[in-house]
């Protein structure tokens, strides 16, 4: 019983670390307090099976990993995978959206209509995808750069769609916009636990 309790806190605390999270927030995420994660790593006691599955949830592994030894290769390998098909797949989409714009555009320039502003209109939908795909792998934290980008995406294209009228001023409404999107993600925000 000892070893696995052992084996249990190493990959606990191994999957931690590579998360670059504390116990405290380790424990917010599965409503325990820091105090029951350290004993989870000192090997002082083991989670119940609901909290290993949330665990394997969480992390993207299997409760056989969590309950199996591993060497640190093996278990740096399971992060460096995990993030690297997150960035693949991220990389896909938005090259997609891009390669999607292009082909419009070349069929549209073949039937002699020369439709520039497909570029400028595919910003902002690339951008929407990266915020749903960063939301999704729980990377929000980073949608404050894409929400920044997508703001000042939509007013640009509102402004090159009427490019004649020289509406300059439309990016004045990006101030307070950018502002906005800085102070939203400055709000902590409340567990399960907190709200109770």
């Amino acid at each position: 019983m000892e070893d696995l309790k052992n084996i249990v806190s190493k990959n606990i605390s191994t999957l931690r670390i590579s998360r670059k999270m504390t116990q405290f927030e380790l424990g917010e995420i599965l409503s325990y307090s820091d105090k029951a994660i350290s004993k989870w790593e000192r090997g002082e006691a083991i989670p119940d099976a609901y909290v290993l599955k949330k665990l394997s949830s969480f992390f993207d592994v299997s409760i056989d990993y969590l309950l199996s030894e591993h060497d640190e290769d093996e278990a740096l390998t399971v992060k460096s995978t995990r993030r690297y098909n997150t960035r693949v797949i991220s990389m896909i989409s938005f090259l997609g959206t891009w390669t999607l714009t292009l082909i419009v555009f070349v069929a549209l320039w073949l039937f002699g209509s020369l439709q520039w502003l497909l570029f400028v209109y595919a910003l902002p939908i690339s951008l929407v995808v990266m915020i749903v795909l960063t939301s999704v792998w729980g990377k929000a934290k980073t949608n404050i750069y894409y929400i920044s980008l997508f703001v000042w995406s939509i007013l640009a294209t509102v402004y090159f769609t009427v490019l004649e009228n020289n509406w300059w001023q439309l990016f004045l409404i990006g101030i307070p916009l950018q502002i906005i999107v800085l102070l939203v993600f400055r709000i902590p925000l409340r567990t399960k636990k907190q709200i109770k």
